[in-house]
């Protein structure tokens, strides 16, 4: 080939589209009928979507949500046989108060907020507990008044419905009467919304999702190194040109692309190489990620044995005991007193009943209790009202477990 038709070097390189980690709005929001949750009033749903991203961020929050709901409730049944059917049902969908519990604890612990909705009528017959998604909510600019809507995205305050915060109550259009109890995290200088206390570790979480996405993208290209493979080819065209890098790196490069090729100019010998680029090591990658993991459980203030954490080591009960028992100390009674107070004096207010019975059954991951230990003293171990001298409590565990037993050897 002469000079003078000789083909400029093709270069190609993968389209490498910037994945955020966190996906927000475009801009600051400004309205008069809501206080903005986040600049672009869209912070919920970058939490939610780093909750999505993040395998130990999410396991956590789905753990303190099921430790602080518990296994269920217990309250006085003959003396108030009304609650006690309350919690079995305590809204049209047939929900126990157990799942709504359960949502609202969920959201707390990935929102730093959490909304109840309560809903009765004028002579307080009934009353029912809705969970509200608390990425669809926002408080009024009177802030006497939540705002609920489906996209927050395209907000229209037609399609809004407007509740007044507990303890107010207001008619609606079906002729009942209701409230939303709003549940949230304190954080100085945040006086509208709560933030939740991982805030800290949100950085962190972004890198654990990154060095899983590296890894991915190290075997979808089959482990292959990043470098320049440089090829040998005589071509007519720059069209020709481009289409040879293509069909290589369609072939050759994977998925995302760690490899850019360079067409030059053929000679006799062929002489197409590969340039790699030196990258980090396996080891710096797995410490980086394990320092990612350690700071995101020391962020939520919880514990590894109990999100099931340290699978590699194994696990000891006693440990797992332990770190319950600390666990239930510092973090779990706390919340489950704050989301249940609202709702025992909603109780008293509405329906008129003596919620001062109603307590959550807390359980440890592994059992603590030996068979032979009687009702009431499990009771008691548990935190809960027990009576020595009620004959239903003078049972033995091993009598109403699964399996009956009826001795001990």
């Amino acid at each position: 080939m002469s000079k003078k038709h000789k083909i400029k070097p093709a270069v190609a390189v993968n389209n490498r589209t910037v994945d955020p980690y966190i996906t927000l709005g475009a801009g600051r929001v400004e309205n008069d009928a809501f206080w903005r949750w986040g600049d672009d009033n869209l912070f919920p749903n970058a939490l939610a979507l780093m909750a999505r991203r993040s395998v130990t961020h999410r396991r956590i929050i789905n753990d303190k949500a099921d430790y602080i709901s518990g296994k269920g409730f217990t309250c006085d049944e003959v003396q108030q046989p009304r609650l006690a059917a309350f919690l079995r049902h305590v809204n049209g969908d047939g929900e126990s108060l157990r799942q709504v519990l359960n949502k609202l604890a969920f959201d707390k612990a990935l929102f730093g907020n959490a909304f109840l909705e309560a809903v009765t009528d004028a002579g307080h017959t009934f009353l029912s507990l809705h969970h509200q998604d608390a990425s669809r909510c926002r408080l009024a600019r009177d802030s006497a008044h939540v705002l609920l809507h489906h996209d927050w995205t395209a907000f229209k305050a037609a399609e809004a419905r407007t509740l007044p915060l507990y303890p107010a109550f207001e008619e609606q259009s079906d002729g009942t009467l209701r409230a939303v109890i709003h549940y949230k995290d304190y954080e100085p200088t945040f006086e509208h919304y709560g933030v939740p206390p991982y805030i800290a570790g949100f950085n962190v979480s972004a890198i654990a999702y990154k060095t899983d996405k590296w890894n991915i993208s190290r075997l979808d290209n089959s482990f292959q190194l990043s470098g320049v493979m440089m090829l040998d080819s005589t071509v007519d065209s720059e069209a020709e040109a481009e289409r040879v890098v293509r069909t290589a790196e369609e072939r050759f490069a994977g998925n995302p692309g760690q490899v850019m090729f360079v067409l030059k100019e053929g000679s006799e010998n062929d002489h197409s190489r590969f340039i790699p680029i030196a990258s980090q090591n396996d080891g710096d990658w797995k410490a980086l990620h394990d320092q990612a993991v350690s700071d995101i459980v020391v962020a939520h203030s919880w514990f590894r044995s109990l999100s099931g954490l340290d699978y590699a080591s194994g696990f000891s009960a006693e440990r797992i005991l332990h770190e319950y028992e600390v666990a239930l100390n510092t973090v779990i009674l706390g919340e489950q007193a704050e989301l249940l107070e609202p709702i025992r004096a909603l109780l008293r207010r509405t329906l008129g009943v003596d919620a001062a019975s109603l307590q959550i059954v807390n359980r440890p991951p592994t059992r603590s209790k030996p068979l032979y230990m009687k009702v009431w003293e499990a009771r008691k171990a548990d935190g809960l009202d027990y009576d020595p001298d009620d004959e239903r409590q003078q049972h033995y565990l091993s009598e109403i477990t699964r399996y009956n037993l009826t001795h001990i050897d």
